[in-house]
């Protein structure tokens, strides 16, 4: 195993074990986060994410994690999320590929892919069915999230 390829098993063995402290020591100070649901984050929003999904989730979260692969500068991973989604208490499995850039022994980039049209269907049912796949929905869901987020980091 290569030291990035141990750092990305840290960072999901932690998110496993809802452990967010430990996640953020994974991360370089200057570290960016793109998802289809918060679209960019930077620095501590990153690691505050990361917090507010795992206090949120109440227990309920489980992470999976496979296929990781890393050199000196990138890697990646596929993960899975199997949760209740906190706005419709619906049981929702999120399918994701990640990919990590390294600086400094840490992750400076990290990108998460995942198919929002059928995250949404599981979230929204069926209004996410029939609205998911649309920039409208999209937008909608970054705004919600974002602004979740906000609230969140103000709390604390």
């Amino acid at each position: 195993m290569t030291p990035n390829e141990a750092l990305i098993t840290k960072f999901y063995t932690a998110f496993a074990n809802s452990d967010f402290k430990t996640m953020a020591e994974c991360y370089h100070p200057k570290i960016h986060f793109i998802d289809p649901a918060f679209g960019l984050l930077k620095e501590e929003q990153v690691s505050k994410m990361w917090e507010m999904l795992i206090i949120r989730s109440k227990g309920s979260l489980k992470i999976e994690f496979f296929d990781v692969k890393a050199d000196e500068f990138t890697g990646s991973a596929k993960w899975v999320a199997t949760y209740n989604f906190s706005k419709t208490n619906r049981n929702v499995i999120n399918r994701i590929s990640a990919e990590f850039v390294f600086q400094d022994g840490l992750i400076i980039k990290h990108t998460d892919n995942f198919d929002v049209w059928k995250w949404s269907k599981q979230a929204f049912g069926p209004t996410g069915y029939l609205l998911g796949w649309t920039g409208f929905f999209h937008k909608k869901i970054q705004e919600q999230a974002l602004l979740s987020l906000k609230k969140f980091q103000e709390s604390k």
